[in-house]
């Protein structure tokens, strides 16, 4: 094992810096500097330690949980087994430690054109894809309306071999087209299995989340970036096939789906944020300092240079894993609940089931637009902020369509009340100096937001008809 010396102790390294790159004389040490995470360090090891001697040595100076990789000043990795020597360093040389594995620029073959570096998406790549997903979703939907079975054949076997072709990982976008690849898959597979008959809705959905959370799996399995987004995919569409098949195995009709999926949406935009910032518990205790104490056998670790400093490479990991997330999240949320609340209001005739939908999606809509509020993140915020006006927009388009011409003054003046009051609201809020950021609004909006989640769960028991179930079964 090499021996350690300190900068203050290294007069000689720097006149061995300083002189020429001869190898070191028979039993002879050598004097070299290791440059990596935890600073530079000034080591004296015996000619024939070995690379990983040297590393292991760095480690336990400057407090690193594992050896690091060795690299040369000219950027080429020291074999762990190789020795010093054998691998030409010479006193005074400088090394660098890395954390990660880096691969060292390489410039073609000899005499020929130096290797292209792959340009990165650009800005719009992630919205050119959401369009591309809306364009399948909008194909498989008209092909799955069409009376010609011929027609829905052709456009699912486009559809298909788009997916298909989205889910190979080569060229620059292929982590974006990946992320769309589900949608054409789940589009696929509606231009198939659509049904005119309104009931079975459910379960065809359910089915086209089948297929999207299969093209996922099979993304993400090729795929060697971020999985967040697939993830979701997955999520998604098992969750919505398992709700859409186990109502249709109990008889229950298409608004118990619908209105349950709402539900859900409503309380995943509240507690995803609990589970997407996952931190490493060694990341903030220190778990070797916590198990020694004065009554535990073991021996003290030895000391260490000043505190235990997370890398800043690994807290912007953890943060651009839950941003990601967070974003994946908020836009099933907002996926899920406009089309849901959509249906939702389309599926119910019954009176007193009606009120309980449109309470339902006021209350969904308004919890959505309050659970936004909350998050720093611009994506998931604009994402929650379009599927809780989409919900209004819905319920607002429902009751100005359904309205009688007797009762349609005093609807509308409603729902110009309502606007209004809103308005109004933001308004007073931004003048009252920071919006919601501002403690007094804060705590309001907390409670609206906890009163409109329970407004819309407890609103889930008329909108299923289950209030009016009990009340014709009463006495």
């Amino acid at each position: 094992m090499p021996t350690s010396e300190r900068s203050a102790d290294t007069g000689d390294i720097g006149g061995a810096m300083a002189g020429e790159r001869t190898g070191p004389a028979p039993g002879q040490s050598l004097a070299l500097s290791v440059h990596g995470p935890a600073g530079v360090l000034d080591l004296v090891v015996p000619p024939g330690a070995q690379a990983e001697d040297l590393a292991r040595e760095y480690a336990d100076q400057s407090g690193l949980g594992a050896a690091p990789l060795l690299w040369s000043r000219s950027g080429e990795p020291l074999a762990p087994d190789a020795t010093l020597v054998a691998a030409g360093v010479v006193t005074g040389d400088l090394l660098v430690a890395t954390t990660a594995v880096l691969r060292p620029a390489t410039t073609g073959d000899r005499g020929g054109a130096p290797a292209r570096a792959e340009v990165p998406p650009g800005p719009l790549a992630p919205v050119w894809s959401w369009c591309a997903a809306a364009a399948a979703l909008l194909a498989g939907w008209a092909a799955g309306r069409a009376d010609d079975p011929t027609s829905a054949v052709t456009v699912s076997a486009v559809l298909l071999a788009a997916a298909v072709v989205g889910v190979v990982p080569t060229g620059r976008l292929a982590s974006q087209r990946v992320l769309a690849a589900p949608a054409f898959a789940g589009a696929a597979a509606y231009a198939v299995l659509a049904d005119p008959d309104p009931e079975r809705l459910p379960l065809v959905l359910g089915m086209c989340g089948v297929a999207a959370a299969v093209c996922a799996a099979v993304g993400r399995a090729l795929s060697g970036g971020p999985d967040e987004a697939l993830r979701t995919w997955i999520a998604g569409g098992l969750g919505f096939f398992a709700l859409a098949g186990g109502a249709a195995l109990a008889g229950l009709p298409a608004a118990v789906v619908f209105s349950v999926a709402l539900v859900v949406a409503v309380l995943a935009a509240r507690f995803v944020p609990l589970v997407a910032v996952d931190v490493d518990d060694h990341h903030l205790i220190d778990l070797d300092r916590l198990a020694v104490t004065a009554w535990s056998a073991r021996e003290r670790p030895p000391a260490r240079r000043g505190r235990i400093v997370v890398p800043a490479g690994t807290v912007a990991e953890v943060a651009g894993r839950a941003a990601r997330t967070l974003a994946a999240a908020a836009a099933a949320i907002a996926v899920v609940a406009v089309p849901c609340a959509v249906l939702l209001l389309g599926a119910v005739d019954a009176r007193f089931d009606l009120i309980g939908v449109r309470c339902l999606v006021f209350f969904a809509g308004a919890a959505l637009l309050l659970t936004a509020r909350s998050h720093r993140h611009a994506a998931p915020r604009v994402l929650l902020r379009l599927g809780g006006l989409g919900c209004w927009l819905a319920l607002a388009g429902h009751v100005l369509v359904g309205a009688e011409p007797p009762g349609a003054g005093w609807r509308i003046g409603a729902l110009a009340a309502v606007v209004a009051l809103g308005v109004l609201l933001v308004v007073v809020a931004v003048a009252t100096g920071r919006g919601w950021r501002s403690i007094w609004w804060s705590r309001r909006a907390e409670v609206a937001e906890g009163f409109a989640a329970a407004a819309a769960l407890a609103s889930l028991v008329p909108a299923t008809g289950l209030f009016r179930l009990l009340w014709e079964i009463a006495p």
